[in-house]
């Protein structure tokens, strides 16, 4: 009886809207069939494919899968409901089954026509009707035009203080200030599309898509120098570059016509990628493996494809062929780079060197040539030979293991941070004058490596004089190319380029942007609103293929998509187009958690946790702490000790920064690919390509939040500002301490209970040699004039502040 009930109920809801092929049955057929009868000839079997209308209505034997009108004569509905295990499809063993619904759906549509149709991210875009609800937004007049076709209402708009906090969090990545929160919403709206933090907040989300690091990752890990991309990045955010221009400057601006070299810079874009530079790695792998990432980087970017699934195979799901993969890879094949350069500065590269950086590496390599001579005179003793024979003429040949090589064979000026690192452990126990002397010069050493690395130079595309010929590889293996010789060609199943287009980076780039492509003004837009909502129209942001998510809200993304592209791709007429909107303002207080628990029909606000690189900024600003300095090289924070000794096996150390440099935004903190900033505990990776942030309220979380000197010295300083402020006045201090984090001024019985805590707090603050350490945490100097114990009990208020739920949180 309750099966008949649900299947009651469907045939309800469908007989209410004609069936959608794109929206109805092409996921079913993705998800349940397309895996043995689907785009991949390989795993396909019996012949059928179910993925092409031609063929699977086609008739065979007198056998037709699907028999348009007539559901009892076509083999997919037979095996569909056989319980025979040797007859029904999905196989048992697949491990995939149908439901009933989906089956009764099947059958309806074939007795209904089968009419077919395409994939809808693959259709062109076309600009849907706004609804005529009443709204005078469009976007609200869409989000309330499916509301009411769900039975829901809209929330009430957030308070004043909520949703300036709310879209300055958005828009800049920092809370506003008191004076701010007095505001009228779209003044505050503009001046901070005007704030060079806007540029700051939103390259985050591309450095992420970019896989931007300062170093290459693999074992060593040498630094880079890509800050000045990075830097670029933000420039062109703040002036609102418009998205088809930002994109074609990172693909191919080297390729534009007397191409500038801020256009060339941008094409660091596609080095932001990994670098393999171990011992006994394969140039050619490595090379072959960097331009497998550019394709799928690119893809998933632009095109939101996962490109890399039809690297070893034709795609088992989307219509995407490995000649289609292999057809973009020979765009990206084009370049100079060989994968034999092991470091973070490996051709082609742009020179973009100080003369105080080349200073700094004419003096270390004085020094290393200095110690070296002082090494040089003590081994001659060490080690006696007659005048005028090398090393490799003593006792010293006898080492044991590598020393042979790295002492005996290597002059003293010649050897590497490796080498040193080796004998000093060897000597270490056995002669302490020479094991100084070597410390000493590893030291100079380093010096002079950290000096040649800092050197600017950043890591650009370039086209090579002769054309490198690409074959389809076998299984993606870089060294067993088969006789498929393909050419640059866009995958088959999207419009294909114009006939004069370029046929190289620039061409690509410029048909990634051409309106008669469906997906990338989509996928751009989607991954806008995913920032601001918390989840895109589409929650697969990275997938738009068939195993990706229908949207719900698919006639507002389309209208989106297709306003960015009539605006001239302006990035902030977007955005202010969406936080105008009623549907972002909205309260964003849940009124039934079970009703649309996710959000997707968009009847409340966005909540959701403020990302921990957000968070660090937040405790730094609502301290005073936080240094206003756009760009430059990165900085090095507070971070653990040995945190890079023990990943690198002491090869690398961490030196701590000074000064203003302590309290930069997150955004401008060196990344070691191996080891991220440690007071990181929710982003990606930067190892590959990431555009769905990780959102997490791990134990980890309020490890760093309550722990890491960053927080507590925010918390110290941030108490010393309101004590400060407000000097006798207890009250007032409460006050301003908890709007400072909130945005809003505490409620009576939140007052009350601050007060009561604060009292607590006092009352554990008893050992003044223990506030005094509470208070050295740290290096901004602290206003002694405030009492200690005082103090650290308002230190620790301000840090259970800062760790509210309300103050992690965009509410």
């Amino acid at each position: 009886m309750r099966v008949l009930c649900v299947l009651l109920s469907f045939s309800s809801a469908l007989s209410a809207a004609a069936i959608d092929f794109s929206r109805d049955i092409q996921p079913i057929l993705s998800d349940k069939c397309y895996f043995c009868h689907g785009p991949d000839a390989k795993e396909r079997k019996g012949d059928l494919r179910l993925d092409v209308e031609e063929e699977a209505k086609a008739v065979k034997d007198g056998v037709a899968a699907i028999r348009p009108g007539k559901s009892h004569e076509s083999s997919l509905i037979e095996r569909i409901f056989s319980s025979d295990p040797d007859e029904v499809m999905p196989t048992p063993k697949s491990n995939r089954t149908l439901t009933d619904a989906q089956k009764q759906l099947l059958k309806q549509w074939i007795d209904e026509g089968a009419k077919w149709g395409t994939h809808w991210a693959f259709k062109q875009i076309e600009r849907p009707k706004v609804p005529n609800v009443g709204a005078k937004h469009p976007i609200d007049a869409f989000v309330r035009a499916k509301l009411a076709e769900k039975g829901m209402k809209p929330s009430p708009r957030a308070d004043a203080a909520t949703l300036l906090r709310r879209v300055s969090l958005d828009l800049t990545g920092l809370p506003p200030t008191a004076d701010e929160l007095k505001e009228d919403f779209a003044k505050t709206v503009e001046r901070l599309m005007n704030s060079p933090r806007f540029g700051e907040r939103w390259a985050w989300d591309w450095l992420d898509a970019a896989r931007y690091a300062d170093t290459n990752g693999y074992q060593g890990d040498p630094e880079r120098t890509m800050w000045p991309w990075r830097d670029w990045v933000v420039k062109a955010i703040n002036e609102n570059m418009p998205y088809d221009r930002f994109t074609i400057w990172q693909l191919g601006g080297d390729l534009l016509p007397n191409a500038t070299p801020e256009q060339k810079l941008a094409t660091g874009f596609n080095r932001n990628h990994m670098i393999n530079g171990e011992g006994g790695r394969i140039a050619e792998e490595t090379r072959v493996e960097n331009v497998m990432d550019r394709v799928e980087t690119t893809s998933t970017v632009w095109l939101g494809l996962t490109m890399g699934c039809s690297k070893c195979h034709d795609h088992k799901f989307d219509p995407l062929t490995m000649r289609d993969y292999y057809g973009l890879y020979d765009v990206f094949n084009q370049t100079s780079e060989d994968g034999i350069g092991r470091s973070g500065q490996a051709a082609p590269a742009m020179d973009m060197s100080t003369p105080a950086e080349l200073e700094r590496v004419k003096t270390t390599t004085e020094k290393v040539k200095q110690v070296a001579a002082e090494v040089e005179a003590f081994e001659l003793t060490k080690w006696p030979r007659s005048a005028g024979k090398p090393l490799t003429e003593s006792d010293a040949i006898k080492l044991p293991g590598n020393l042979p090589s790295y002492i005996a064979k290597t002059e003293p000026k010649n050897r590497g941070v490796d080498p040193l690192l080796e004998a000093v452990n060897y000597f270490k126990e056995k002669d302490a004058a020479y094991t100084k002397l070597l410390q000493k010069l590893l030291t100079a050493v380093r010096a002079r490596v950290s000096a040649t690395n800092a050197v600017t130079k950043v890591m650009v595309m370039d086209t090579t004089p002769k054309v490198r010929e690409t074959f389809v590889l076998d299984k993606g293996a870089y060294d067993k190319p088969s006789t498929t010789k393909v050419g640059f060609n866009v995958p088959a199943s999207l419009p294909a380029m114009k006939p004069d287009a370029p046929r190289n980076r620039l061409g690509l780039a410029q048909w990634i942007v051409n309106r008669d492509n469906p997906l990338t003004a989509r996928v751009t837009v989607n991954r806008f609103w995913q920032a601001f909502f918390g989840v895109g129209l589409v929650k697969t942001a990275e997938d738009f293929g068939l195993q990706g998510e229908e949207p719900p809200q698919r006639e507002l993304l389309d209208w989106l998509a297709s306003e960015f592209i009539d605006s001239g791709w302006d990035v902030k007429a977007l955005m202010r187009l969406i936080v105008t909107s009623e549907t972002y303002q909205q309260s964003s207080k849940i009124k039934d958690a079970q009703v649309d628990p996710e959000n997707r029909y968009l009847a409340r606000g966005p909540r959701f946790r403020l990302p921990s690189w957000m968070l660090r900024d937040q405790a730094l600003f609502v301290a005073g702490l936080l240094q206003d300095k756009l760009g430059g090289p990165a900085v090095k924070p507070y971070q653990p000790e040995g945190i890079w000794e023990e990943a690198t096996f002491g090869k690398k150390s961490y030196v701590q920064d000074h000064g203003d440099a302590l309290y930069r935004r997150t955004l401008y903190i060196f990344w070691r690919r191996i080891v991220g900033p440690t007071m990181l505990f929710d982003n990606s990776a930067r190892q590959t390509c990431v555009i769905k942030a990780t959102r997490t309220n791990t134990p980890l979380q309020a490890l760093v939040t309550l722990n890491d000197v960053t927080y507590v010295e925010a918390a110290r300083v941030l108490a010393q500002r309101v004590l400060l402020a407000n000097r006798g006045n207890e009250d007032a201090a409460l006050a301003q301490a908890f709007r400072l984090v909130t945005c809003r001024e505490p409620a009576k019985a939140e007052a009350a209970l601050l007060k009561v805590q604060l009292g607590k707090l006092r009352a554990q603050q008893s050992d003044r040699a223990a506030a005094l350490k509470l208070l050295t945490v740290g290096e901004s100097k602290r206003d002694e004039s405030i009492d200690a114990l005082e103090h650290a009990a308002w230190t620790s208020l301000c840090l259970m502040l800062l760790n509210l739920d309300e103050a992690v949180t965009k509410e």
